[in-house]
């Protein structure tokens, strides 16, 4: 069995670590670069991206984690986590460090603020069972990828029809929005099942 861990630095972590405990995974907070290295694979939850990259300097996670993914430890993140993951930022920071772990470019906060939060289905390609009922909160969508990425979800409909919403990219999967909310397990599932095969 697996030990996954969910970056404890900042945002939705407790979360994350109850959906994957509810698939029978050992999953561990990590905050230090020692249990970092414990882990079989990390999920980087929601947050506040510019905050969790600050974070990540304080704690001596930033280079660790970056080297880890780069040499094939699976990944997944959330929200502020598919900022983290990916290798451009539009509207973030000019000091915005970001993991590089995606070739893609995601707009921070591209569905407006906390107040325009939404929930709506979303079909996932690979990801069985019918659409995923998707919450979005100040969440980034991916205005570019690169070859490679593959792209596995889109908001079908709205202003934001045809924005990408959720990526993966070998062992790295990243979504826009907040499974972990939901109570539907079937991404963490997923994810879990990337972190066995690797």
């Amino acid at each position: 069995m697996p030990t996954i861990g969910v970056l404890a630095l900042q945002g939705d972590t407790a979360e994350h670590l109850r959906a994957l405990a509810d698939l029978s995974v050992t999953a561990v907070p990590v905050r230090r670069p020692t249990e970092l290295e414990k882990v079989d694979g990390i999920v980087i939850p929601g947050g506040e991206s510019t905050t969790i990259g600050k974070l990540l300097d304080a704690f001596e996670l930033f280079t660790p984690l970056r080297e880890r993914i780069a040499a094939g430890m699976p990944a997944y993140g959330s929200c502020a986590g598919m900022i983290m993951l990916a290798s451009e930022v539009l509207d973030g920071r000019p000091d915005q460090r970001v993991l590089s772990a995606v070739d893609m470019t995601v707009r921070r906060n591209a569905f407006g603020r906390q107040v325009d939060s939404f929930e709506t289905d979303v079909v996932l390609d690979g990801i069985p069972g019918g659409p995923f009922r998707t919450v979005f909160i100040r969440a980034p969508w991916a205005e570019r990828v690169g070859p490679g990425v593959e792209v596995v979800g889109r908001i079908s409909g709205g202003a934001a029809n045809g924005k990408i919403v959720a990526v993966r990219a070998g062992c790295v999967m990243a979504t826009a929005f907040h499974p972990e909310v939901t109570g539907d397990l079937r991404i963490h599932r997923a994810f879990v099942e990337l972190v066995r095969h690797a």
